[in-house]
């Protein structure tokens, strides 16, 4: 073995030292990439955890709105309305002929009604308003005591009638009712001779 040649020991030196920066900058790198890794698993974690309580509330809402969407229509939807093309005079032979329509609107709910009303297709209002027995099965029968319309308070299982004025058959045919009231809540509803029930504006009624 011969004597040490102490110019080659700074290049070894300065080799070793390289080395050992490379590694432990492959390392660093490393170490980098595997926090780098990590970090996207977790977000990606995080943004699944996100869409799944998005979807959540999302689904909750739309069963709360449902809910209260039923809450909306459960008054509305017991008022029962009962019609019928009514004969008040007769003719040159005796027969009767419809003149007048008669409304029944019977509250079914379990709290009052307000500013109950109805009209003869477009521009018609009622001519005589009463109270009315529910039990009864024919609006043809006498009536109770005599309201003014629109009638302010309608209570649970109470009902009343009203008579349009007296007009041609093709007259009454031609100007079917529908009935407006407010439910307890406030909401204004329409109900016409078809069954049909809306939320209408104050406008509108």
């Amino acid at each position: 073995m011969g004597p040490l040649q102490w110019g080659d020991v700074p290049t070894a030196v300065g080799a070793l030292f390289a080395g050992g920066a490379a590694w432990f900058a492959f390392q660093t790198i490393k170490s980098q990439r595997q926090q780098i890794g990590e970090q996207r698993q977790f977000i990606g974690e995080q943004l699944r955890f996100m869409a799944e309580q998005q979807e959540n509330l999302t689904l909750e809402r739309a069963e709360l709105r449902a809910a209260a969407d039923d809450r909306k229509w459960a008054q509305a939807r017991r008022l029962e309305m009962s019609h019928m093309e009514a004969p008040g005079t007769t003719d040159g032979q005796g027969r009767a002929v419809v003149d007048h329509w008669l409304v029944v609107l019977v509250n079914k709910s379990d709290a009052p009604v307000h500013q109950v009303d109805v009209r003869f297709g477009t521009a018609y209002t009622s001519s005589e308003v009463h109270d009315w027995n529910p039990l009864r099965s024919s609006p043809t029968y006498e009536p109770g005591e005599r309201l003014v319309a629109p009638v302010h308070l309608v209570g649970p299982g109470r009902a009343v009638r009203f008579a349009s004025q007296q007009w041609s058959s093709a007259t009454v045919h031609n100007n079917r009712p529908t009935v407006y009231f407010t439910d307890d809540s406030g909401i204004r509803w329409s109900l016409d001779s078809y069954g049909k029930l809306d939320a209408v504006s104050d406008g509108d009624a």
